[in-house]
């Protein structure tokens, strides 16, 4: 009875042993042997049998021999169960649901899926955390752009393996035009994804919204990558969109920490530039100066304008309009006559 228990204890060892492996495995690129032994408390050899375990089952661990060689998972035919910690659980969940009612039309029912069987898994002490999460978060949900998943696959690829795209895109007057483009980077506001690329026909870069690409992009052929033209990606995108896209342009000085300004004014509403630790520059567009006058104001934040004159012109005939509306001195409009 007691060699019964003994190999049980035994049996569990193992099988705890091996899970606590796949887990290391998965968090890091590679281990050496001497380095998976320590953390498991076992000796080289013991790790070599576990390896063999886990090939097995059928994880791809590689490994390299020598001195330098070591251990790790690699890409496999089929996905092998994964190892999440609690924390990891509860990030995965929380980004399946928002997957499922986010920008990328088509992943909606994978999405509840994949979600459907991690909460069918998930033990009773994080199914709690994210139940009290579901029942007290209400979506703002409301129309927005949405984007293709096969589309929006075909385009990282080509990006990734520099590969020139063709496709129609729909111009803001409504019409299509053909666009042949070598494709750099993907940028996601949180509501609207952009493609960065070089386009051919009018040897510049350009950024394109994916929503706005009709039909199927087609991968055509290859290309050599050519430097990018700024170093930071979302800021070009944001400077494009959000500045030099409109016909009026301002740079204003916010006396006001970058922090508390983001939370006013978003990535494709101006660029955001900190000057020290209480003030920053603003770089916005509109489509006239009394637009942008207007949004300007209604940041509620105290500001300089450093540019153009025509800018404070329009800041003070809306100053004056407003003296006038609220009855000040500056006013023409009579008040009640006096008894």
């Amino acid at each position: 009875m007691s060699s019964i228990r003994e190999n049980l204890v035994g049996m569990w060892d193992t099988s705890a042993r091996l899970l606590r492996l796949l887990s290391l495995l998965q968090v890091r690129h590679e281990w050496s042997g001497p380095e998976l032994a320590a953390r498991l408390e076992v000796d080289v050899r013991t790790v070599r049998r576990d390896v063999d375990r886990l090939r097995g089952l059928g994880y791809p661990v590689h490994s390299t021999p020598g001195a330098t060689g070591g251990y790790r998972l690699a890409p496999g035919a089929e996905l092998p169960p994964l190892l999440l910690d609690d924390d990891e659980a509860v990030a995965v969940t929380i980004g399946l649901r928002t997957a499922a009612g986010g920008t990328v039309a088509g992943i909606e029912e994978s999405s509840q899926r994949a979600l459907a069987k991690l909460e069918r898994v998930l033990p009773a002490r994080l199914r709690g955390r994210l139940a009290a999460l579901s029942a007290a978060t209400v979506p703002l949900t409301g129309p927005r752009p949405t984007v293709d998943a096969e589309d929006l696959s075909t385009i990282a690829t080509a990006c990734r393996d520099h590969q020139v795209l063709r496709f129609d895109y729909r111009r803001n007057d409504g019409s299509d035009l053909r666009r042949t483009v070598e494709p750099l980077r993907l940028v996601h506001t949180g509501r609207l994804w952009y493609l960065v690329g070089w386009d051919a026909d009018r040897r510049d870069w350009r950024t394109f919204r994916l929503d706005r690409i009709a039909g199927r992009p087609i991968p055509v052929r290859r290309f050599t990558p050519r430097p990018p033209p700024a170093d930071d990606i979302a800021a070009y995108v944001s400077q494009g969109t959000a500045v030099a896209a409109y016909p009026v342009q301002g740079r204003v000085t916010v006396h006001a920490p970058l922090d508390v300004v983001a939370e006013r004014v978003s990535p494709t509403a101006g660029l955001l530039e900190a000057v020290d630790a209480s003030t920053c520059v603003l770089r916005t567009g509109a489509r006239s100066f009394g637009n942008l006058a207007f949004h300007l104001v209604a940041m509620d934040l105290d500001f300089t304008v450093d540019d153009p004159p025509e800018l404070v012109e329009h800041l003070r005939a809306l100053a004056r309009r407003l003296d006038r509306a609220s009855g000040g001195a500056g006013s023409s409009v009579a008040g009640p006559s006096a008894h």
